[in-house]
């Protein structure tokens, strides 16, 4: 039987670059050649594309992008009889590698937020996870609480600016004073990892904190911070019918709260399968299963959740790109549900087949 010829694109013009590397070095790494003719595609921090034929361990450090003799620039066709990348030669000639689907192991902005979904739709090739809608929405977290909500799913009390109304910061700090209790989480609208995320205790905190996460995005959200919370995930994976992963995770972050530090530098406490009532386990799954729904996901996600005595169970965000190392929740859960990496992402790939 025929391969299937699955390509990995990694990297990116994005702040979670590296992340991106660490993920694709595993999805590399796991990917059943039995099943599957892989090519890796790396996109440089300045958004150049190239087929990478060297060896994967060069990835995670970043070395792939040094490599001149393994690196073969290419160009992605949105002709929808191509379905390929076009390699370029240095005697001008370029070769059409044809691929069945693309796997993306990109994270944040130019990979995580419907840019290249809706790229890929429009050229009719299959790919891996949430199109343009869905990527989109679950990115901004804005949007995220304004359909969610209307679901009735909860989430944390917020607020939002836009960079147009820094003249106005001031009126806003005090607005939040009024409408929101410390502490405050401030984030960017459209950003992952954790990244431009700062805790704040009091008023004075706020307008630094607003002003650091605009540095990522023209959109900042300011939550209130939910009380003596667990910080639990779901994995879910499925297109009109999806399901989550039996196991929960639970995290115990190393820092004062799970930032990009927590995540991927000091490593914090991961607790599988997390500890709670069949009953809170149950809730939680379903609650992930509906907002997967609700937001228009496909192919797999991670939903996370802020669970307290004092206000419930309360979701977090949903991740439609979730990481993919070795390190990374979503493969943990779903391999303590009794499915490994490696048969999870051939799973993957037949749902985007789908």
């Amino acid at each position: 039987m025929e391969k299937l010829k699955v390509a990995v694109l990694f990297g990116g013009v994005s702040s979670e670059y590296e992340v991106s590397l660490e993920t694709a070095h595993n999805v590399l790494t796991n990917l059943p050649r039995r099943e599957f003719e892989v090519f890796p595609i790396g996109i440089t921090k300045q958004g150049r594309w190239f087929f990478y034929s060297g060896p994967i361990e060069k990835i995670p450090n970043g070395d792939w992008a040094f490599d001149e003799k393994n690196c073969k620039p290419v160009v992605f066709s949105a002709d929808p009889a191509v379905k390929g990348f076009l390699r370029l030669e240095a005697n001008s000639k370029c070769f059409l590698m044809k691929v069945d689907c693309i796997f993306l192991a990109l994270h944040g902005r130019n990979g995580e937020d419907g840019r290249l979904q809706g790229f890929f739709e429009a050229a009719k090739i299959p790919f891996v996870g949430s199109g343009l809608i869905g990527s989109a929405l679950c990115m901004d977290k804005e949007l995220t609480h304004k359909i969610l909500e209307s679901h009735g799913i909860k989430m944390a009390k917020y607020l939002s600016i836009k960079s147009q109304d820094l003249g106005s910061i001031d009126d806003f700090c005090k607005d939040l004073e009024k409408k929101l209790k410390f502490p405050l989480f401030i984030k960017p609208a459209n950003s992952g990892s954790s990244i431009g995320i700062s805790k704040c205790t009091h008023l004075q905190y706020v307008k630094d904190a607003i002003l650091k996460a605009f540095e990522f995005d023209n959109k900042v959200v300011c939550e209130q911070a939910i009380s003596n919370c667990r910080e639990i995930e779901c994995a879910v994976i499925g297109n009109d019918n999806p399901v989550a992963a039996e196991c929960l995770g639970e995290i115990e972050a190393s820092g004062e709260f799970y930032d990009y530090d927590s995540k991927y530098r000091i490593e914090s406490k991961l607790m599988i399968p997390a500890n709670l009532s069949e009953e809170t386990a149950k809730k939680v799954r379903q609650i992930a299963v509906d907002a997967f729904k609700a937001v228009g996901c496909r192919g797999f996600a991670r939903v996370d959740f802020l669970i307290s005595e004092e206000d419930g169970t309360v979701l977090n965000e949903i991740n439609t790109l979730p990481g993919f190392t070795g390190i990374s929740m979503f493969p943990k859960l779903w391999a303590a549900s009794g499915l490994k990496t490696p048969q999870l992402l051939a799973k993957l790939v037949k749902l985007a087949l789908e």
